[in-house]
């Protein structure tokens, strides 16, 4: 397993898709608020680059060893920040575009999100075998993302508006942060933690709490690399403890500043994909 700087505690990536970001060179020393840190490794894992594409392959194991695979591209694009600011502080809108090609029961559909820094997101997904675009509704957000240990809200990551953060350890290389949310009926879990890498500002490691305070989900990344400049997670694991699976996300081609265009993230490209984007 490649790790940071080296050291044992395996990688970790806050939200799946995170692959398309990179990371903050940073000294490990520096003080750093609790703000200071959640905005930037909000950044390092969702930010970096104006957008971003990959390949990634998804391999979903049962309880009882038995895995099915899921193979799509992922395209990513920033909207500018608020007020033309462009800061840790300051992260605009994103939209995600998420193309499915195997198994031939998921081939041709498409999940997109448009991530919204003051509201609600809006996500879609397009079945065509029906020809349909689906609205997810809120409420759906934390169920599993076409059958494997993630969820939806996985994809484009969890606003960080929507919880407390609070910085209960700090070693050598690591800020620990524990993550409450500000409404708990909204969502299954009571907390979650986070394991921050010091000088890449790459969340290493998670851990997800249920009601009775037990410990219920993890996520791990197993390999990281340097694409484009950029601090890349190209391997990870969601667990899920209770039921006793696992899903592993590998992401190939990974490419930044690729320049998608804004329209691809409309309805138009859920039924005519952006080929050029995806190969």
């Amino acid at each position: 397993m490649k790790t940071l700087d080296r050291l044992a505690m395996p990688v970790r990536v806050f939200i799946v898709f995170s692959t398309l970001a990179g990371g903050f060179v940073r000294a490990a020393d520096e003080q750093l608020s609790v703000d200071e840190i959640v905005n930037r490794t909000n950044r390092t894992a969702y930010y970096q680059g104006r957008d971003g594409s990959a390949k990634v392959l998804m391999t979903i194991t049962d309880s009882q060893g038995r895995t099915r695979t899921r193979e799509f591209a992922i395209l990513r694009r920033d909207d500018p920040a608020p007020d033309g600011k462009d800061d840790d502080s300051h992260c605009g809108n994103q939209k995600f575009y998420v193309y499915f090609s195997r198994p031939a029961d998921v081939n041709k559909m498409v999940f997109m999100v448009h991530k919204n820094v003051d509201r609600e997101d809006e996500r879609y997904l397009y079945l065509p075998a029906l020809d349909l675009v689906k609205r997810i509704a809120a409420t759906e957000k934390r169920t599993s993302f076409v059958g494997s240990d993630f969820l939806y809200e996985d994809v484009s990551g969890r606003n960080i508006n929507d919880d407390t953060h609070e910085l209960v350890e700090t070693s050598q290389n690591y800020y620990v942060l524990k993550n409450t949310p500000k409404d708990p009926a909204s969502v299954e879990f009571s907390h979650f933690k986070m394991w921050i890498h010091k000088t890449s500002f790459i969340p290493v490691k998670g851990e997800y709490y249920d009601k009775n305070g037990d410990k219920y989900r993890e996520y791990s990344a197993e390999k990281v690399e340097t694409v484009d400049g950029f601090t890349t997670v190209t391997k990870a694991r969601m667990s899920d403890l209770k039921a006793k699976s696992a899903t592993v996300i590998e992401y190939s081609n990974v490419k930044y500043n690729v320049n998608v265009p804004d329209d691809v993230f409309t309805e138009r490209f859920l039924r005519k994909p952006p080929r050029e984007f995806l190969r």
